[in-house]
């Protein structure tokens, strides 16, 4: 919802600290143009440009002080009011209806361990006077963003790259290991060796020229329910429609993203069913063509099951993508890794045209309840390792009567034995190093996975949600949203949502060949029925991809150059984009990404 920045440098002096805060605060204005301002006492500085959605008075402004305490946020924290009663049965007092004084006061109360309470998305800095203290946090999934430059006794931080970019501590080296992962985020790791993230799910604290960095929240694997399938269905679907109602409070108007899969229109449904005199508009992006991504159909049958469901359609003309594409590399601060994030720019500048300021999306629900097919597998693996090969060879009859598209038995169990016999390290190692074209390593993997118990299907969820895939993800769905002041809410990326699904086993993931099998059962009286109908699984894209790159991108790829970049194979490089502007499309991934890389690097 906002944009923060802040400043602990003793050597800086007041008005040069002045100058650079007001200049950090513009270069992130997009993320809040509804108020700006600054909290100053030497040698701190913390600056906050406000999106208002929630208490839109000017008393919510920020930075905020409480009690001798100052934050500046970037968030929503959805169960304030529950929080906030709790508090108020202790004593505690407010003089607004915002979350940021409650996130203030249970700070005050519980300490850093207030944000194991709360449910919702976060990145914060809390000032302790009192302590001469900093104390940073970021949501469990990171969902909102927190990057900082320390060195010495000196801390910089904010919402984006592009603020840090001004600090007198950035360096404008390239982190080139962190490059070969192909990825926006990893840990604390940036495209810059001297940024740092701070990872999701951790507290920062700085203090005395010292950054303690730890964890205050994981998901137990091992913890499982034990209640029928009955029970199950019941227990998601209450916990699903929570999520709902926490991520519908706003004093501005909500609307979301709209495709015809089952985790939109799953958000949608619910949102028809419990607050059906609420308008509810959506937005759907749309190319026409052969192999181009079109969900219309799909879309329209969810909005003639819910009558307050109101859907926008909108198709980028090509001379609008070349229009919009360095916009997009801007806001993105990081290289473009799929067109993806083109199309949710263009989602976001529609719902921006419609004065809306929060969009609920379905990210997330593919990561933890197994919305790919390469979660199958997983599945088969574990029941390889088992020797339960009877098994393994019904979910394989099973996934083959589901597909339309007629799956080849034999690749997909020769996938499944190799997941079997190789650890999660290996085979996402394997998959980064096809990602690019590469130089020899000479550190080996550039990236290690944390060893978790569990099934094999539960390590590979565990990695998507946390480390692997969804960090991109959400990395994209933030500056996208941002870049026109749009607040992109995730009901899916519910804690206490995952938790439970962790609970479960994997057949209540993955049964007939089904994926998001507790989805489907969970909500399957309120969904349409050709929605849970669908066998096939539409990403957000198609092929505008190969589409774009030989028409209004054709020049991310012609010419070529790696300046700076030496872990590029540029001899490598060079024969895979001949061979996609020849015609091969399955290039088109690789060509995409070298391009993209290429034009990020040349533009820093």
């Amino acid at each position: 919802m906002c944009g923060i920045a802040g400043i602990i440098d003793p050597r800086l002096g007041l008005e040069d600290g002045k100058t650079l805060l007001e200049r950090m605060l513009d270069s992130i204005r997009h993320r809040g143009p509804d108020h700006s301002s600054r909290w100053i006492d030497m040698p701190v500085l913390l600056g906050h440009n406000r999106l208002s959605i929630i208490d839109l008075s000017d008393k919510a402004n920020q930075p905020m002080e409480y009690d001798g305490l100052v934050i500046v946020y970037n968030g929503e924290v959805y169960n304030y009011i529950e929080i906030k009663e709790e508090l108020e049965s202790k004593g505690y007092r407010f003089r607004t209806q915002s979350d940021t004084e409650v996130i203030l006061a249970a700070y005050r109360e519980w300490g850093g361990d207030c944000v194991k309470r709360f449910v919702g998305m976060w990145a914060f800095a809390i000032w302790d006077k009192s302590k001469s203290e900093l104390f940073c946090s970021r949501d469990r999934f990171g969902i909102k963003p927190f990057y900082y430059i320390h060195s010495g006794d000196k801390f910089y931080f904010g919402s984006e790259y592009k603020p840090l970019k001004l600090s007198p501590l950035f360096s404008p080296a390239f982190n080139v290991v962190h490059i070969t992962r192909a990825r926006a985020c990893y840990r604390d790791e940036t495209y810059f060796s001297c940024l740092k993230a701070l990872p999701e799910r951790c507290n920062l604290v700085f203090k005395e020229g010292k950054v303690c960095v730890s964890r205050y929240w994981d998901i137990d694997c091992k913890r499982k329910f034990a209640g029928s399938l009955d029970e199950k269905k019941e227990r998601f679907f209450e916990l699903f429609r929570d999520s709902i109602r926490l991520h519908m409070r706003s004093d501005v108007a909500v609307g979301g993203m709209l495709s015809g899969g089952m985790d939109t229109s799953s958000i949608a449904s619910v949102v028809g069913t419990d607050f059906p005199g609420v308008r509810f508009k959506t937005f759907t992006i749309y190319y026409e063509g052969r192999n181009q991504m079109d969900e219309r159909p799909w879309v329209r049958e969810v909005a003639s099951t819910y009558s307050n469901i109101e859907p926008v359609f909108y198709q980028p003309s090509d001379e609008e993508v070349a229009e919009s594409f360095a916009a997009v590399v801007k806001a993105n601060d990081t290289p473009l890794m799929g067109s993806t994030a083109i199309s949710c720019y263009f989602v976001m500048k529609a719902a921006a045209k419609d004065k809306l300021k929060v969009i609920l999306d379905g990210q997330g629900s593919d990561e933890y309840l197994a919305g790919y097919t390469s979660a199958f597998e997983r599945l088969i693996a574990g029941y390889i390792r088992r020797l339960r090969f009877i098994r393994s060879l019904k979910t394989l009859k099973d996934l083959r009567r589901m597909r339309s598209s007629g799956l080849a038995a034999a690749p997909l169990f020769l996938k499944s034995l190799h997941a079997a016999l190789t650890s999660e390290q290996s085979l996402w190692g394997d998959q980064y190093r096809r990602l690019l074209p590469l130089t020899p390593m000479e550190n080996g993997a550039p990236f290690s996975l944390e060893k978790i118990p569990g099934s094999r299907l539960d390590q590979y969820l565990y990695h998507l949600l946390l480390t692997t895939f969804l960090p991109s993800l959400l990395h994209y769905g933030d500056r996208m949203s941002m870049a026109f002041s749009v607040e992109c809410r995730v009901p899916f990326l519910d804690h206490r949502l995952v938790e439970f699904a962790f609970s479960l086993e994997d057949e209540d993931k993955l049964r007939n060949g089904q994926t998001k099998y507790i989805l489907r059962k969970s909500l399957e009286h309120i969904l349409p029925r050709a929605t849970l109908a669908r066998r096939d699984k539409q990403p957000f894209i198609g092929g505008e991809m190969a589409k774009w790159l030989r028409g209004p991108l054709a020049h991310l790829v012609n010419p070529v150059t790696f300046d700076g970049l030496g872990v590029i194979d540029e001899r490598e490089a060079r024969r895979i984009l001949r061979e996609f502007k020849a015609g091969n499309d399955h290039k088109r991934w690789l060509a995409w990404r070298l391009g993209n890389l290429n034009y990020w690097a040349n533009h820093q």
